[in-house]
């Protein structure tokens, strides 16, 4: 008789599905998460009210002496780029530090890494306090992995499907992370730790015409993240809010104005069956080798 022989049995990986995002935008509502975020001046109001609109509320505190001590306690931290100063960057760090050791999601929006020295060096040296996801742009993304990168701003020159390579090399660093752009492109982990990706289409051309959606699409990830069951599915549901509620607004304005208030309502009406119905989500391949 022959020795018995080991079989090794691999699943392939599992990307979010709809009806996840849909059951964490459910969570999302009914325990309506508090979000500490360390962001830009420009964004500080709009953000606000987006996470209000979308179920969740928020709590702008990025002072030294008390930014650590919330992170502890908050649902989720956005850390965002837009706007440091030697003030915020020193509050950067602690509420990072704080998040990491207490187990608190934490987001980490490099706006403008790549193209200003001193925030890109900044943005490398919170990379070792694990965020739990990382969101920018494609040129943010490709910059922060060390790839390179044109960044202009807060503007991005590259493809985010281009992006794709920066951020499955920033899995060492984060458990999720998205490339925005016409068509977002995120690549994270399953339940099981395989590595696994999404494309989430929808959206408006009028969304990069209204300051701050990015920022505040990053706020709202740090709320998904304090209820979903994995960091990719939070960053996926919150990408696939905005783009829904962006189309939904874009049919309902007439400029970049009008757009900014429908896309307030349609975040607070976009519900978990409607997210079912439009949102356009899709497996993203993944190289082998990741």
């Amino acid at each position: 008789m022959e020795p018995a022989q080991d079989f090794i049995v691999t699943t392939a990986p599992i990307p979010p599905t709809v009806d996840d995002l849909a059951a964490a935008l459910d969570a999302l509502r009914a325990r309506v998460p508090l979000v500490q975020s360390l962001t830009n001046v420009v964004s500080a109001n709009f953000l606000t009210n987006v996470l209000l609109a979308a179920g969740a509320s928020n709590a702008h505190i990025d002072n030294v002496h008390e930014a650590a001590g919330f992170a502890r306690i908050a649902g989720g931290v956005l850390i965002n780029l837009g706007t440091p100063d030697d003030g915020t960057a020193a509050a950067f760090t602690l509420a990072a530090e704080a998040a990491r050791d207490a187990g608190t999601p934490w987001v980490l929006d490099p706006v403008g890494v790549g193209g200003l020295p001193w925030r890109t060096g900044l943005a490398a040296d919170l990379l070792p306090f694990r965020p739990t996801a990382i969101r920018g742009n494609a040129s943010e993304v490709i910059a922060l992995a060390g790839l390179g990168g044109d960044t202009r701003g807060v503007d991005s020159s590259d493809d985010p499907a281009a992006a794709v390579p920066a951020a499955l090399a920033l899995l060492a660093h984060a458990d999720a992370v998205s490339a925005s752009g016409p068509v977002d492109h995120l690549v994270g982990r399953d339940a099981a730790g395989a590595t696994t990706g999404l494309r989430i289409g929808g959206g408006s051309a009028l969304l990069p015409r209204v300051t701050s959606t990015g920022c505040a699409l990053g706020a709202l990830a740090a709320a998904y993240l304090a209820v979903a069951p994995t960091a990719l599915i939070g960053l996926a549901a919150a990408h696939a809010h905005v783009a829904v509620a962006a189309e939904i607004a874009d049919g309902n304005a007439t400029g970049p104005g009008s757009f900014a208030v429908a896309f307030l309502d349609a975040l607070y009406s976009v519900n978990a069956d409607v997210l079912r119905v439009r949102a356009r989500v899709e497996p993203l391949d993944i190289p082998a080798q990741a």
